[in-house]
């Protein structure tokens, strides 16, 4: 766990200091706009590209070597990323760090899988998604606090501890454990998959930073990646030892599973991003006290998702799962109720109530992924649910801030009259952009303001409205696929046990 929490937490941590980051010598670097977004995405590309790879890896060399390693060229990285001295430096840097944590994340999720037996998996995952689910809330205000007492470099810095600790206590704690009989290697496979992710994500990415999912440098490598994935699915069927064997895909549970996780993560990243410029740009909180604001997010995955097997136990996996689908979906929703004047109580009792409602749908479905495959292709397994994970929650970005965008755009052109006509462009693309034109027209910008919180929340409410229709049929499809409660043996099955019992000698 401890391992995970830096993984996850600096796919966020970042986020809240590009403004510093930005800023020139000595409190930042310099970075433009475009070295910040490939500072953040060179991250998010690398790890999502790698991490199929990597679970096969673990698999097949062994999942506690994988993690050490994963876990040193991390380290290493974070400590060069913090002391960078061009932007050019710290977003290769950055690459390095992804390419650690994909040998990280799929390891920490097998290592469990063969560390704990069948009937304890469900409580161990429940706290591994606990973890995720904390790290993802903490990333931002950890960011905030040090950037307020330390240079910008110490949002990096601060990972090197943490790994050294970590370092040590896999060492001397965490078993080794492999595919005893992992079969030939399969190189075509993983040539496929590394360059079909790798196109997927970016273009993705892409979409997330234009706004704009039409565009050619968008479409071209989507569609690049999609080509070359269906490739690697065609050929895994017909290699005799494939990397992946797609007759996992044919279990109903399997598929389903997956599937949810990636609808899940598609709204939850999505309205995320939403919520982070509704609390700071509109209700004018800091990027500080805007990550506290959604802390609740993480306090409910910490309170309920390792305690989750219970109420599964007792209704089931598909009741479960399908009702924790239409709380996150009817959260979602009442976010197209808010308003510049809502009461942060109930901004806080809604992601209160989408953060017990996620933390009831992430174990079940992660642990019918898992438990569909055999322990020893353990590596495997997680590899396929954080890729999915990722690619949902990328999408969820991409997608609906592109929604986010053109409605916002839509509703906004007419207010900017007092723009100069060549600056109009650039100020309609986000409230962000609107703010800073009217702070620069001064006094006559301050009638920009309302139009630009008015337009905002327009796009919001829609984009919500769209991220519970998401919610919504990912409860549909658990409902169709995922398994019922087992029920409980009954007197004659238990006289039966009893009776085969006595008859084993003594």
């Amino acid at each position: 766990m401890l391992s995970l929490l830096f993984v996850v937490l600096d796919n966020s941590i970042l986020n809240v200091a590009v403004k510093t980051v930005a800023s020139p010598p000595p409190v930042g670097i310099g970075a433009t706009q475009s070295q910040l977004e490939w500072a953040v995405n060179a991250y998010a590309l690398v790890f999502a590209g790698l991490l199929f790879t990597a679970g096969l890896l673990g698999d097949r060399l062994g999942r506690r070597r994988t993690l050490l390693f994963g876990t040193v060229v991390f380290g290493i990285s974070s400590a060069l990323a913090a002391f960078a001295d061009s932007p050019v430096e710290l977003v290769a840097y950055r690459a390095v760090m992804g390419f650690g944590a994909a040998f990280v994340m799929p390891a920490t999720l097998a290592i469990l899988m063969n560390v704990f037996e069948r009937d304890e998996q469900p409580r161990a995952i429940g706290v591994w998604v606990g973890a995720v689910g904390v790290a993802i809330a903490v990333g931002p205000v950890l960011g905030g606090l040090l950037l307020e007492h330390f240079w910008w470099g110490s949002i990096f810095l601060v990972n090197v501890p943490v790994v050294a600790v970590s370092l040590v206590a896999v060492a001397l704690l965490v078993p080794e454990s492999r595919d005893p009989a992992p079969g030939r290697v399969d190189p075509g496979g993983v040539a496929l998959s590394i360059v079909g992710l790798v196109l997927l994500v970016f273009g993705i990415i892409r979409g997330g930073e234009l706004a704009d999912l039409t565009e050619p440098t968008v479409l071209l490598p989507v569609v690049g990646g999609v080509l070359v994935l269906v490739g690697f699915v065609v050929h895994e069927r017909r290699s005799p030892h494939p990397a992946l064997d797609m007759a996992y895909f044919r279990k109903p549970v399997f598929s389903a599973a997956v599937g949810g996780i990636a609808l899940v993560f598609f709204a939850l990243m999505g309205v995320t991003f939403v919520s982070v410029f509704y609390l700071q740009s509109v209700r004018g909180f800091s990027p500080l006290q805007a990550g506290l604001l959604l802390l609740p997010l993480a306090v409910t995955q910490l309170l309920f998702a390792p305690r989750s097997r219970l109420v599964v136990r007792r209704f089931g996996a598909r009741t479960v799962c399908a009702a924790g689908l239409l709380v996150v979906a009817a959260c979602l929703a009442a976010f197209a109720g808010f308003d510049t004047g809502t009461p942060v109580w109930v901004v806080e009792l809604v992601l209160f109530a989408q953060g017990a409602g996620m933390a009831h749908v992430m174990p079940p479905v992660t642990v019918a992924v898992m438990q569909a495959l055999p322990r020893e292709k353990a590596g495997s397994g997680s590899a396929v649910n954080n890729t999915f994970r990722q690619i949902g929650g990328a999408l969820g970005v991409a997608v609906l801030g592109s929604l986010l965008s053109a409605v916002y755009r839509g509703r906004i052109e007419g207010h900017l009259g007092a723009v100069p006509p060549g600056e109009r462009a650039a100020a309609g693309e986000s409230v962000e952009a609107t703010l800073a034109a009217a702070r620069q027209l001064g006094p006559a910008g301050e009638a920009l303001v309302a139009p630009a919180h008015a337009a905002f929340l327009a796009a919001m409410h829609v984009t919500a409205l769209c991220a519970a229709c998401v919610a919504a049929l990912g409860a549909a499809v658990v409902a169709a696929f995922l398994p019922g409660r087992r029920p409980a043996p009954g007197g004659r099955e238990r006289a039966a046990e009893g009776g085969a019992r006595e008859a084993v000698p003594r």
